[in-house]
């Protein structure tokens, strides 16, 4: 058990309000400057989908910075440290946007600096915060942690884009740099005031091989994480499982616009019936694993189950999706996509309290690589999901006449992904964990400490 106490409730906001402050930053420079990209300075689109991969690209740092968090026994200073290079990240990427209008080489050269300060930010604050959470929450209340903590974020995702659309009215390249970088500094100052006194004192870990933590090397802690076959798994779970998720995000309102013939407001609304129901599976999902754990289910168990069920659940949808494409308008659209969205947020926390549970057993002293890791898999998955999901469509386009069953193609494929996924999923508890609950040990007590570190 941990030997620093669970955190309340109010400890689990303000860790929310940290990753709603990533997540303000980071839509900012995906979103607004995306479209200030192409819109007003007339870009090629490829331009920023390049920046934003590029961000994504540099997330494979994140296993080095949680194993640096790990050596030094804090996650805060990485917490902060990673926000203050996010914030500076964010606001040069806007200064490099102004600048492109007028010197478009050097506007850009600096928007590669800026989107690479970004990831490298988004990798060591986020990692941090994430192994806090897993480390500090208690497993019954983790499926709900995570919940508050993602429902926060994509608050922040909206408070954000409100208020900066607003301030952003009549645009100019000098707004565009203030909006943005007051954007930023608020973000750092909010952290700098939630995290303090969040973690307590410092625990310096120990190495398991009995060596001083910060001697330990970095790709040696790397290999003892991807030794651990449930860990090695559940990397492998979690990039295909994110590659299905993060692949239809760009071709659904085309699929929509094309098939169906929804203007551009009615696609737009459609994502809404989308994100509506993704907030509804969270919030089932949270409710669901925090009365199983009221009632005495193991925890392993029952978030395995719903992972396993999220991941179905997406994959039916998605089939369904297939088919509308064969059927055309006379589907019921709205239907089937609000039921994706609420099987995305069953699937979304069931795989992050997986994940929060996960990180804290195995090997001692390495939590940050572990979540690390498998933060990095995301980050690939994600960064290839819109660029893979695209392709494939055109390329489904160029080689089937019919747009609905080229899109439907797609899907299908999208679908498969999912189903591969939920068997992954259900294969996440190994032996172990099996014996663990016929001899009554709970997971937080000895034994469950090697349950991550042999087949």
């Amino acid at each position: 058990m941990s030997a620093c106490p669970y955190f309340g409730w109010t400890h689990v906001l303000r860790v929310g309000m940290v990753q709603a402050c990533l997540g303000a930053v980071v839509v900012l420079t995906t979103s607004t400057l995306n479209r200030v990209m192409v819109v007003e300075l007339a870009l090629p689109a490829l331009l920023p989908g390049l920046l934003v991969a590029l961000h994504y690209l540099m997330q494979v740092a994140r296993p080095r910075m949680g194993f640096g968090s790990d050596t030094g026994g804090r996650r805060t200073p990485w917490i902060i440290g990673g926000m203050a290079v996010l914030a500076g990240g964010g606001s040069l990427a806007s200064l490099a946007t102004a600048w492109m209008a007028h010197n478009r080489g050097a506007g850009i050269a600096l928007a590669v600096i800026a989107f690479m300060l970004i990831g490298l930010g988004v990798s060591a604050s986020g990692t941090s915060l994430l192994v806090m959470l897993a480390k500090r929450v208690e497993p019954a209340r983790r499926a709900a942690a995570a919940t508050v903590v993602w429902v926060m974020m994509i608050a922040g995702f909206a408070v954000t884009s409100g208020a900066a659309g607003a301030l952003l009215d009549p645009y100019s390249p000098s707004r565009l740099v203030l909006v943005t970088t007051g954007v930023c500094l608020l973000a750092l100052a909010l952290t700098l005031v939630c995290v303090r006194g969040l973690e307590g004192p410092a625990a310096q870990p120990a190495d398991p091989a009995g060596a001083p933590a910060e001697q330990a090397r970095f790709i040696h802690a790397l290999g003892q994480v991807w030794r651990e076959p449930v860990a090695r798994r559940f990397t492998v779970f979690v990039f295909l499982s994110m590659l299905a998720y993060s692949a239809q995000d760009l071709i659904l309102e085309p699929f929509a616009g094309t098939v169906f013939g929804l203007t551009p407001g009615q696609s737009t609304s459609l994502s809404g019936v989308q994100h509506g129901g993704v907030l509804l599976g969270m919030l089932l999902m949270a409710l669901a694993a925090t009365v199983a754990a009221r009632m005495g289910w193991p925890a392993g168990a029952s978030l395995r189950g719903w992972t396993t069920g999220g991941c179905l659940l997406s994959a039916a949808a998605l089939a369904s999706l297939a088919g509308a494409g064969l059927v055309g308008p006379g589907w019921p659209m709205r239907t089937t996509v609000f039921v994706l969205g609420v099987a995305n947020g069953v699937f979304s926390i069931g795989a992050i309290s997986s994940m929060m549970r996960l990180a804290a057993e195995g090997r001692h002293a390495r939590e940050g690589v572990r979540m690390g890791l498998w933060g990095a898999a995301q980050a690939i998955a994600f960064g290839l999901g819109g660029l893979l999901g695209t392709a494939a469509s055109d390329l489904a386009r160029w080689l089937i006449a019919s747009p609905g069953a080229a899109y439907g193609s797609v899907f299908a494929l999208e679908a498969l992904l999912f189903l591969l996924s939920a068997v992954l999923a259900w294969r996440l508890a190994g032996p172990q964990e099996s014996q663990r609950s016929a001899a009554g040990t709970a997971p937080g007590f000895p034994g469950a400490a090697t349950s991550l570190s042999t087949e």
